[in-house]
């Protein structure tokens, strides 16, 4: 077992089934308890370092091996270490988030404190976790410099990015079909009628005396209305797309963090 924290690094690191994830290139230290909480491993040559839980964690048979209670795809998959090695709030909540770890539970006890005072995290390969607090200085390792974390806190928010996508809405297309009406058209038509006229003979020498039974015949006339139907076009019908333009109103929940005084006091609160 390494006795100390700076002995870790190094150390070839071995998930919960055996496999190989890395080595260790930094630990990081709680300041309240001392305990070692994460290792920053390196997982390949082109791979960005991946920080692993150190909760639950035992050497192996071998003093340089340590193996962790998470698997190695819960590694590839981890957030990865910002590139200025600094682990913020936020960054740990996503962790233990990630990894199921129980913040009040995260420090690997068999370690006490091996560091200075601080009030944030420490890392023991060359460089500070957290938000506050400094990293203790590493004799055996002289290329690996201490720096002096910001003593302050980023506030965060959520905002809109609002954009349009065109989408399907719907399908639009001309159907012809036949239907019947009644049509009523007034025709003008004509027709023949006979009726008697008379008219006195002056001159009765003129014309004959047929005295007798007699017959005149004339033949009658009148209009009869035909109807026939022909197909004619009568209009052109087709489609037009038109782009209408018109506002809707979004409303969406956003979160912001806000940041207050704790232990004074007063009530005014800082944003």
């Amino acid at each position: 077992m390494a006795q100390h924290v700076e002995d870790l690094i190094g150390d070839a690191v071995y998930d919960l089934g055996g496999a190989k994830i890395g080595k260790v290139k930094r630990v990081y230290v709680d300041n309240a308890s001392g305990a070692p909480t994460w290792a920053s491993v390196s997982t390949g040559l082109f791979s960005e370092d991946s920080l692993v839980p150190l909760a639950g964690a035992q050497m192996r048979d071998d003093p340089t091996e340590l193996q962790v209670r998470v698997h190695k795809e819960a590694v590839k998959t981890a957030p990865h270490l910002a590139h200025d090695g600094l682990i913020t709030q936020d960054s740990e909540n996503d962790l233990f988030v990630h990894y199921g770890v129980d913040p009040n539970r995260a420090g690997w006890e068999e370690y006490g404190r091996h560091a200075g005072t601080g009030t944030g995290r420490e890392s023991r390969a060359g460089g500070p976790a957290g938000t506050t607090g400094t990293a203790a200085p590493e004799p055996t390792r002289p290329d690996m410099p201490t720096t002096r974390r910001p003593e302050f806190l980023v506030r965060s928010e959520e905002r809109l990015n609002i954009g349009t996508r065109q989408e399907v809405s719907g399908h639009a297309r001309l159907h012809k079909y036949v239907v019947s009406e009644e049509q009523t058209v007034t025709v003008p038509t004509s027709h023949e009628e006979v009726h008697i006229e008379r008219e006195p003979i002056t001159d009765t020498s003129a014309l004959p005396a047929d005295f007798g039974e007699q017959e005149q015949e004339v033949t009658l006339h009148q209009d009869r209305v035909t109807v026939d139907k022909e197909k004619v076009p009568v209009e052109r019908v087709r489609l037009v797309v038109a782009q209408v333009e018109e506002d809707q109103t979004i409303t969406e929940t956003v979160r912001k963090e806000r940041i207050e005084i704790e232990g004074m006091d007063r009530d005014d609160k800082l944003r």
